[in-house]
């Protein structure tokens, strides 16, 4: 019906920077998936983002290519969700500059991510560092979207992309829709945690605490054996006092779709030595099916092209009819 209203659109990526994580998976992909039916759903593998720390090139266009393929292996469908890569549609780079003329510098330097990566990267801090949210808010703002699935880290550049929105439609009228930031429930896996620190989160950049998505099983085994619990014997949740059996057993329960008392129970009396290898056991079958079909993928690189040009130019369409809105507003003569 043509007065029927329309999906709610939602938008994310994850950058290439790195191999895709278990906490990846459960705290935004398994997420992602869940939302295709209901949602019009734009996922971005966000290289463009990437470059703002050194990347070597080779590694960077393979794990773009690898991401896609676990993207699909996990079950997002092409055919429900436009799936492309960031740099293969010119209009967030345009969209931008065009923000960063109206986003003001102390909003950009007051940015917590941007005074982490600062420290870390104290050699390279870059202009491009310093205006990541901006790209980040074209990103989100080209297409629309009500909703933006993130971790709670990221909750400040989302905020930053409504009040970027407001200035802009505060100047030329309604241009952009506001977006919400989408914080996953804790239940659903929103925070899984590094199994070396379990005070912070699982992160690519710490190799032993964090499980991949392709990690052979026997890796995954060693790495949950290895994980940091406490030097009591229970298997209870208690994450202020005993964070990292806490974050084992939501791990587990993400894994295996059993509540925490039932895993509770599970485990009485029986102590890490046999806790500890069953997340591992858990998370060895969650990830089989995906590790598998992605590495099917991989061999298929004429199907992965044919996933990214067609997604680049649906998101293209949708993200050139607001460019030229844009365009029109600020005054830029009509191509």
């Amino acid at each position: 019906m043509e007065n029927q209203e329309r999906k709610k659109r939602v938008f994310s990526g994850i950058q290439p920077s790195g191999d895709l994580t278990l906490g990846s998976y459960m705290g935004a992909i398994k997420n992602w998936v869940a939302m295709q039916d209901e949602y019009d759903c734009v996922y971005c593998i966000v290289d463009m983002h990437a470059i703002t720390v050194r990347q070597n090139p080779a590694d960077l266009r393979r794990r773009a290519l690898e991401q896609l393929a676990q993207y699909l292996a996990c079950g997002l469908d092409p055919e429900k969700s436009i799936l492309f890569v960031q740099s293969h549609v010119p209009q967030h780079a345009e969209l931008g500059w065009i923000l960063g003329c109206y986003t003001q510098f102390g909003e950009l330097s007051r940015m917590t991510q941007f005074k982490q990566k600062s420290q870390q990267h104290a050699d390279n801090i870059t202009a491009g560092l310093f205006t990541y949210p901006v790209l980040m808010a074209a990103d989100i703002l080209l297409y629309q979207a009500d909703f933006v699935p993130v971790g709670e880290d990221q909750r400040q550049h989302v905020e930053l992309c409504r009040d970027i929105a407001q200035r802009f439609n505060g100047v030329y009228s309604d241009t952009f829709v506001l977006p919400e930031a989408f914080i996953p429930r804790v239940d659903q896996g929103a925070r899984v945690m590094s199994l070396g620190n379990p005070l912070n989160k699982m992160s690519k950049s710490d190799p032993e605490g964090c499980v991949n998505l392709m990690d052979p099983p026997e890796v995954i085994q060693r790495k949950f054996k290895r994980a940091v619990t406490d030097s009591e014997t229970s298997v209870r949740y208690d994450k202020e006092n005993k964070p990292g059996v806490s974050n084992l057993l939501t791990i587990y329960c993400a894994a295996t779709g059993k509540s925490l008392e039932e895993a509770e129970a599970a485990f009485a009396g029986q102590g890490y030595g046999v806790f500890k290898p069953a997340v591992g056991d858990a998370v060895i079958e969650l990830l089989r099916p995906i590790r598998e079909e992605a590495a099917r993928l991989m061999k298929d690189k004429a199907h992965l092209e044919s996933v990214y040009r067609e997604g680049a130019q649906r998101a293209g369409r949708v993200a050139q009819r607001t460019l030229d809105k844009v365009h029109r507003k600020v005054g830029f003569i009509a191509r």
